[in-house]
């Protein structure tokens, strides 16, 4: 599994080989028609910096080959904000003070009846914090079979598991899976997550093995920018995905770069990314991989994403709620962060013609999806 991988690779020595890139490092890396792992250093690296516009140039080609003017659409439905985790920066904190709220069947419906008022939706995102006596798979596995009635495509983002629950999950309709490393420093990563099944570093990092050994149609992942040095943990992750594609090459993969916003506890992010920066990012990840899905969150500001879409990210979330029951009831004072772009769905869809793009509400069927 991957974490073997990864003991191949040291941080501090990935650290120092992504500052010591030059320019002729970057150069050599934007002429690669198959850029490795090493071109991909060289793009992320301060040296890239002055590149930034024949990097816009050449993710925005790649992209519109591979993707043509289309833009996917998606909305996350947080069904539980109950979790065992004790991660320092997140909302759902075991330790803070907020109403632990787990939707009902009932309430799951309503939820689903109010998504669907907001924009033709098919493309839905499970989210809940990792409580396994309240939220686990038996709890999942009810919520998709309703969510199943309602929508083309289901994703969840919950606590990793075994290989064995995806396969029971693929059955009641699940199509993909995300999750976030968070980061790949192992050391620190225990300093983020002191209690909780999210301290096992190993578990979870094996985790993206077992969906793909599941036979999962498509899987997420992503680190969180503001934890340790985002070079290196992008570069890790780019590993990662690297040995993904290689093993699970019937999978699909997207990644997510969501910046950390001040969450319920207080929590400051230790590392700030700019505009610029997260730029840079995007286009690398596009000229490494030209397959894989870009998503941007509603984390990210309305000019921001606008600006992002025809340079490289090719799904985005709109209308987002982050709290259980928020469509349907607004609650935001049980908000897992702060959402920065709060436009409906319908106007950021109209942005998106505007600017000469298509809104893909629907990519998948469920006639798709094969009974294992």
């Amino acid at each position: 599994m991957f974490y073997d991988e990864l003991q191949k690779y040291d941080w501090d020595t990935t650290t120092q080989t992504i500052l010591s890139k030059t320019s002729a490092d970057v150069e050599r890396a934007l002429r690669n028609p198959r850029p490795g792992i090493d071109d991909f250093m060289a793009l992320v690296s301060p040296a890239a910096a002055p590149y930034i516009e024949q990097m816009a140039a050449l993710s925005r080609k790649l992209t519109l080959e591979r993707f043509g003017k289309t833009i996917s659409m998606y909305i996350p439905l947080y069904v539980s904000n109950a979790c065992t985790n004790a991660c320092v920066y997140c909302g759902f904190n075991h330790a803070n003070p907020l109403t632990r709220i787990t939707l009902t069947e009932e309430q799951v419906e309503r939820e689903c009846e109010a998504i669907k008022r907001l924009g033709p939706f098919e493309n839905l995102l499970i989210v809940s914090g990792e409580f396994p006596a309240l939220n686990g798979v038996n709890y999942l596995e009810k919520v998709l079979k309703i969510a199943d009635r309602y929508f083309a495509n289901l994703t969840i983002e919950v606590m990793p598991m075994k290989q064995a629950d995806y396969e029971r999950l693929i059955r009641s309709g699940l199509n993909g899976v995300v999750c976030f490393q968070e980061t790949y420093h192992e050391q620190a990563y225990n300093k983020y997550h002191p209690r909780g099944m999210k301290s096992i570093f190993k578990w979870r990092v094996n985790g993206f093995d077992r969906m793909g050994a599941a036979g999962l149609h498509k899987i997420g992942m992503g680190v969180l920018i503001g934890l340790e040095d985002w070079r290196t943990d992008v570069v890790m992750m780019a590993r990662h995905l690297q040995y993904l594609r290689r093993h699970y090459w019937r999978s699909r993969f997207s990644i997510n770069f969501p910046r950390l916003c001040p969450a319920e506890g207080g929590y400051k992010p230790n590392v700030v990314m700019t505009d610029r920066e997260l730029a840079q990012l995007t286009f690398a990840f596009r000229i490494f991989d030209r397959d894989v899905d870009i998503s941007y969150s509603t984390r990210e500001a309305p000019a921001f994403r606008a600006n992002m879409m025809s340079l490289g990210v090719t799904s985005m979330s709109a209308g987002s709620k982050t709290d259980p029951g928020g469509y349907a009831v607004a609650q935001d004072s049980l908000a897992q962060f702060e959402v920065t772009d709060v436009r409906t769905p319908l106007q950021v869809a109209s942005e998106i013609h505007s600017l000469g793009y298509e809104p893909v509400w629907k990519d998948w069927d469920r006639s798709f999806n094969i009974v294992q």
